[in-house]
């Protein structure tokens, strides 16, 4: 059995787009991936990013908000950044960790009442979903 991918997913706050794409991708990829989610300024894991995943049917209800320092030390296959911020200001990590940056809106930042910003999410997380499977789909990553 060949080692398990080892995942770190970035983003400024940590609390909507590198949560929701950690859960993501622990449900696409099941056990043959190690996923950690981090930002740079990490706050509390937003409630419309839970509510989006739980209509899903992926709870990240018990994820916390992590400081990408944690992690410098620790050598991944992947960093993927999934704001433009977290890309711009992401540093090095030990070892050959690909980057992989693509570039997602903050759905944080919709005004509007509550149907529209769980939309916003919901969005970001259907993209994030689609970006996941057609990355692990490429070069077959999990075989």
């Amino acid at each position: 059995m060949s080692k398990k991918l080892q995942v770190l997913i970035l983003c400024t706050a940590n609390s909507a787009r590198s949560q929701m794409g950690e859960g993501l991708l622990r449900h696409l990829a099941g056990d043959k991936v190690d996923v950690f989610s981090a930002g740079r300024a990490p706050s509390s894991v937003n409630p419309f990013a839970q509510r989006a995943m739980r209509e899903r049917g992926i709870d990240i209800s018990g994820h916390s908000s992590d400081h990408l320092n944690q992690y410098l030390d620790r050598e991944f296959d992947y960093v993927i950044t999934v704001c433009d911020s977290a890309a711009d200001n992401c540093p090095l990590f030990p070892g050959r960790a690909m980057r992989i940056h693509w570039s997602f809106p903050d759905p944080a930042a919709v005004n509007g009442d509550d149907d529209d910003v769980l939309q916003s999410f919901v969005s970001v997380r259907d993209g994030l979903e689609f970006k996941l499977q057609e990355w692990l789909n490429s070069e077959n990553r999990l075989k």
